[in-house]
């Protein structure tokens, strides 16, 4: 094997292990060994990719990887933590999720915690705090979605029983094995009792090179009416040197047009949301983008649709598709508008504000192709 090619499978190796912690900034060794194993080899050349292209620190062990990443733009879509049933955490969930950490964290806790011990703990800590947390199937179900997510991060492993079996509230005891190592590493900013949460989510107002690379690693799509002087500097002066780096490190093919960047992974790969996809809301959020497209195909750079307009498309959608769709959205188009419009905007395809949304030209790609297709039915003699 020649020097050029061991250089270019090391590229390649690289790049891989970057794209997977790009899209799980957590990897253990119990969860994903092989993938872990890479990134251990290639540790010293992704800490130094990370830091000086998009600022983000890596932390390597030998039982883990945490990629910690630097805060978002203000006006990038949010990305809220995901039950597994993808309905996003709230500000309750997400302090049973602090509360649960920090419960781990205790001084006296060892390695391996009974369930039982471990909620007792979490409202113990509660309270101390001024929050109630009770035995009633809300609370329950937000103590499961936060130890679901420390289970599907490799932080606690399931040794014996289940929290699922818990959760039914059948009595039944499971043994958590705590990855203690791991814990200090989950939070990306530490708070104190009187820090102001906009100072940790500054960015790096100095570094719009950094700012723009970050934006498009983390979002497919970029309007250019969110980007500062300093980035649209970069994107005018340094085009081919960013689509060069964003290829060679990440994999990403850039786009740029009048009215905005596209970055996307070729492969379908790179990316926590699937779109298309299976699912009513994803059906739904494609028809409606359809219909929006269709109606104001004469306007190449934006489409302004009114909320009147938008419901109009929804209901037609809903005549059409209710037998195929959930309950929620058959039966009305409030919650259906609510969910496809803040699932246009975490893609970055729609903005929404009291007049209407706006929806951008970069969804026009995405516009269906509907094909009926005639069922035969079987006509007793």
């Amino acid at each position: 094997m020649t020097a050029l090619s061991t250089r270019a499978q090391e590229m390649s190796e690289q790049r891989e292990a970057a794209r997977a912690l790009l899209l799980t900034p957590i990897v253990t060794a119990a969860r994903a060994p092989e993938t872990l194993a890479k990134i251990r080899l290639h540790a010293p050349a992704l800490k130094a990719l990370f830091a000086g292209q998009l600022g983000y620190t890596l932390t390597v062990e030998s039982s883990f990887a945490r990629l910690t990443k630097a805060p978002l733009e203000q006006n990038a879509p949010p990305r809220a933590l995901l039950r597994r049933s993808e309905t996003p955490f709230g500000a309750s969930q997400y302090a049973v999720l602090a509360l649960t950490c920090a419960a781990l964290l205790a001084p006296g806790l060892g390695d391996q915690v009974l369930l039982s011990q471990l909620v007792s703990q979490v409202r113990s800590d509660a309270a101390e705090n001024g929050i109630t947390l009770t035995d009633n199937i809300s609370d329950r179900r937000r103590f499961v979605a936060a130890i679901t997510a420390l289970l599907d991060w490799g932080v606690v492993t399931e040794t014996d029983g289940s929290v699922s079996q818990w959760a039914e509230g059948s009595g039944t005891e499971a043994l958590l094995t705590v990855s203690r190592p791991m814990l200090p590493h989950l939070l990306a900013r530490r708070l104190g009792p009187n820090a102001d949460p906009m100072s940790v989510l500054t960015s790096e107002a100095d570094q719009p090179r950094r700012r723009l690379r970050r934006r498009l690693v983390e979002n497919p799509l970029v309007d250019r009416r969110d980007l500062s002087a300093g980035e649209l500097d970069v994107l005018s002066r340094e085009r081919t040197e960013l689509t060069r780096h964003l290829e060679e490190n990440f994999g990403l093919t850039v786009e740029v047009r009048a009215e905005g960047i596209l970055a996307y992974d070729a492969e379908g790969h790179l990316t926590d949301i699937d779109f298309p996809g299976n699912g009513s809301l994803k059906q739904a959020a494609l028809l409606l983008i359809g219909a929006l497209v269709t109606r104001a195909e004469n306007d190449s750079t934006k489409l302004q649709i009114t909320w009147a307009e938008v419901d109009s498309a929804l209901e037609e959608l809903v005549a059409g598709h209710a037998r195929s769709w959930k309950a929620d959205y058959s039966d009305g188009t409030t919650t259906l508008r609510d969910d496809v419009v803040a699932f246009l905007e975490a893609l970055s395809l729609a903005r929404s504000d009291e007049l209407g949304i706006t929806v951008s030209a970069a969804a026009a790609r995405y516009r269906p192709s509907i094909t009926k297709t005639a069922v035969a039915r079987e006509v007793s003699s």
